[in-house]
């Protein structure tokens, strides 16, 4: 169960934000809009939503998932692989260790984000990207088996991040997309498989009873309620827009 998450609210530089999507620029006031109502789903959830102020210097730091990784008795801070985006820690840190004692830290060279990692159970996986390095990924993979955990790294081909292609549900099913569809590491799992023209619905959350997916994609809604799961739509466009997704937005303990 998730008690806690942490949101922070997009600010006026959020339209100047990182993308490799060519869906046009955000619309500021949309997108406020759609973060009022991720919070408000969060706490119906059952969740605790601790609300960051924004901050204009970091036009991406809505994406509060990169900056960390949290367990139920230790937090990892990360090391953003975007130069632009690596001075987001320095604000998250403090609202972090208002929950967290016991706090590593990924270093240079390594570099790491929050998006790059899915942690099933007891395991994690750590993705490689244009955004997660080796070095990164090794780093956390030591601090996870230090901690009793278990940890597998996974070379992307396709994805901006892994989880931008598969998620976690519980009961031993995930979400899969694309490359993920037949990767190993994943075959042991049940599968709730994403149609290519659906792909981005992939990036959905389980936050205790229900599974928050983005709306606009009926066939892998009509898939995730089969298996038995509530589901919640929201509105992501203005999200999508700067390559994230609802997973970015949130950091869940």
């Amino acid at each position: 169960m998730f008690k806690n998450t942490i949101v922070k609210q997009p600010g006026e530089s959020y339209i100047n934000g990182l993308t490799t999507s060519d869906l046009g620029s955000p619309i500021l006031e949309k997108a406020l809009e759609q973060h009022e109502a991720y919070i408000e789903a969060l706490k119906t959830c059952g969740t605790e939503v601790t609300i960051l102020p924004s901050c204009v210097d970091f036009p991406d730091s809505t994406f509060v998932e990169d900056t960390a990784v949290l367990t139920p008795n230790f937090a990892v801070i990360s090391n953003p692989g975007a130069h632009t985006r690596n001075g987001e820690i320095r604000e998250m840190e403090p609202a972090i260790k208002s929950f967290y004692e016991n706090i590593y830290y990924i270093k240079a060279p390594g570099t790491l984000d929050g998006g790059d990692i899915l942690q099933i159970e007891d395991h994690f996986y750590i993705g490689i990207s244009a955004r997660t390095n080796l070095e990164g990924a090794e780093q956390l993979k030591q601090i996870l088996e230090l901690e009793n955990y278990k940890a597998t790294i996974v070379q992307l081909e396709k994805f901006f991040h892994l989880k931008t292609g598969i998620a976690y549900l519980g009961n031993q099913t995930i979400v899969a997309a694309g490359e993920f569809i037949d990767h190993p590491d994943f075959n042991s799992y049940t599968k709730i498989i994403v149609p290519p023209e659906e792909e981005y619905a992939a990036n959905c959350i389980q936050v205790n009873d229900y599974v928050i997916i983005p709306a606009g994609y009926p066939i892998t809604k009509h898939k995730i309620k089969e298996a038995g799961y509530q589901t919640i739509e929201l509105d992501m466009t203005e999200f999508r827009k700067l390559d994230g997704g609802l997973s970015c937005l949130s950091l869940r303990f």
